[in-house]
């Protein structure tokens, strides 16, 4: 397949899991623990089974690694060049899904190498889809999948018009800083920062930051705390596709293909705010 049919893939499995997610919600459902004590629910494992299988059936030449079941039987070793490898954060925000916030995402990633190469990233709750491939430019569509029920779109044809998204220069009366809920760290923030104005510090859950870094609605998201690759393939793909930079602390991009899949901290930039 090439990258534009991949994309395509991608952004249907999403909007599929978006629609199974949001009907697991209207129906109730409980809460478990895995051995870390990180939560997860129903959801979780029926989005990431719809997404895994169709990407295991129509990309059989391409592993899959979810952050509920890594799978094994690499086809080429992760982070070699060349490598192609999809990672899938079939619910990000299970915390906040499961306190009945809003601030969930459904994040699909194909790496190639060390480097992400396309993604997308859905919001079940306000029907947002981004997707992008790095070096074409990044989009957003808004779906009804929510209505559907059944995990199809409820129109005939194609999706719903898409839009491009690209980063903002800041404003002048300054940055406007987005953390996450459960692992912000102000301080930290305020350090990083410096002298750099700021006109607005939000929390809120889950990759949506990334891509509001993305569409240019804010400018910087940094991280402090662990995340995992199946986190940040998607939402770096529509970032840097958007004229963004995800980096590290150092300032390189961030990688893949680390020892058991984990990120060190990072920072979302978008355009001039570094």
């Amino acid at each position: 397949m090439e990258d534009a049919e991949l994309l395509e893939l991608a952004a249907s499995l999403a909007r599929r899991a978006a629609a199974a997610i949001l009907a697991v919600r209207r129906a109730g459902f409980a809460v478990d623990r895995k051995s870390d004590l990180s939560p997860v629910t129903e959801a979780d494992r029926i989005a990431e089974a719809l997404i895994v299988e169709g990407l295991r059936a129509a990309t059989p030449d391409i592993a899959v690694a979810a952050e509920e079941e890594i799978a094994g039987g690499y086809l080429c070793e992760p982070g070699e060049a060349g490598c192609r490898l999809w990672l899938v954060d079939p619910l990000d925000g299970t915390k906040e899904f499961a306190a009945g916030r809003d601030e969930f995402t459904v994040n699909i990633g194909l790496v190639e190498g060390d480097r992400p190469r396309l993604g997308v990233v859905a919001v079940p709750h306000t029907g947002e889809l981004f997707g992008a491939i790095v070096g074409q430019g990044a989009w957003k569509e808004m779906s009804a999948w929510k209505e559907a029920g059944n995990g199809e779109p409820p129109w005939e044809g194609p999706p719903p018009p898409r839009r491009p998204i690209a980063v903002r220069t800041p404003p002048a009366e300054g940055l406007t800083v987005l953390t996450s809920r459960s692992h912000g760290d102000e301080a930290r923030v305020r350090r990083l920062l410096g002298e750099r104005p700021v006109a607005r510090l939000e929390r809120f859950g889950s990759a949506l930051k990334i891509c509001r870094v993305a569409e240019g609605a804010a400018d910087l998201y940094p991280r402090f705390g662990r995340t995992m690759e199946w986190d940040t393939a998607g939402p770096q793909a529509v970032l840097e596709a958007a004229g963004g930079r995800l980096v590290t602390a150092d300032g390189a991009p961030l990688g893949y293909g680390k020892p058991e899949f984990e990120n060190s901290d990072f920072l979302c930039w978008g355009r001039d705010a570094a």
